[in-house]
């Protein structure tokens, strides 16, 4: 069985593996204090005790990177399970409801799938301040509509099924059983769709966080450590080589 897999799906699985591990960890240990400046080791090439050396305020690189991982993961869960949720909820009551309000909460969906996901959250963080809360928001945001159609997709199946109808029958109300019914019948495609959207919105903070609307210093995140490494990348190539690899 095992030599039957994909190989782009063990290895997705082996480097998601390595960044949740090294997120984890970074809770409990790090080489260095990611956040300590120690001026007189800026600039410390990588060595046995920076391994991927320091920055210009002397900060060791690993341990920023494994912050930084530490930083994005909860971004992404939290971005995720906001709009999932939100999305979700939406689904189920257009769903639910039908008629004008489906419509209305489809054609919503819509105009949100029209603009690139990447310029709404630049815009919306821009419009709102950077930030770190602001950057969820945003990227919790343009899930919304995602969640929005997949759920009401898969309870508008639902409604078909014997056992749905037994409880209408039964004189259950609509939202009553889209709440008992409903909802955990669908929260397997939701789920898959949250765990395959998680790397994606890793990356989308990353854009936003280089573009200084994301995670604000003194906390890390792999934007900003791209960021300052492109200022320094022609005298010292590690600061930029090493973030840009894990990002």
């Amino acid at each position: 069985m095992t030599k039957n897999l994909p190989i782009n799906l063990v290895l997705g699985t082996v480097l998601v593996s390595i960044v949740l591990g090294t997120a984890v960890l970074s809770f409990i240990w790090t080489p260095h204090e990611h956040a300590l400046m120690n001026i007189s080791d800026k600039f410390h090439e990588p060595s046995w005790i920076y391994l991927l050396g320091t920055d210009q305020l002397g900060r060791d690189v690993l341990s920023q990177l494994m912050a930084a991982s530490r930083n994005s993961m909860i971004v992404a869960l939290v971005a995720v399970l906001l709009g999932g949720s939100i999305g979700t909820l939406l689904g189920l009551l257009a769903s639910a409801v039908g008629g004008w309000l489906e419509d209305l909460v489809m054609r919503i969906a819509d105009i949100g799938f029209a603009f690139p996901a990447l310029l709404f959250a630049i815009m919306l963080a821009a419009v709102f301040g950077p930030s770190l809360a602001n950057a969820v928001f945003a990227i919790a945001f343009i899930n919304i509509p995602i969640f929005a159609r997949i759920s009401r997709a898969s309870g508008n199946q639902i409604w078909t099924r014997d056992f749905v109808l037994a409880s209408r029958a039964a004189g259950i109300g609509r939202f009553k059983v889209s709440f008992s019914h409903l909802l955990p019948n669908i929260l397997g495609p939701i789920a898959v769709y949250a765990t395959l959207t998680i790397p994606q919105v890793m990356l989308l903070e990353g854009f936003l966080s280089f573009l200084g609307l994301g995670i604000q210093p003194p906390m890390s995140s792999w934007g900003t450590l791209i960021k300052d490494g492109v200022e320094s990348m022609e005298e010292y190539t590690w600061l930029l080589i090493y973030p840009g690899i894990t990002f």
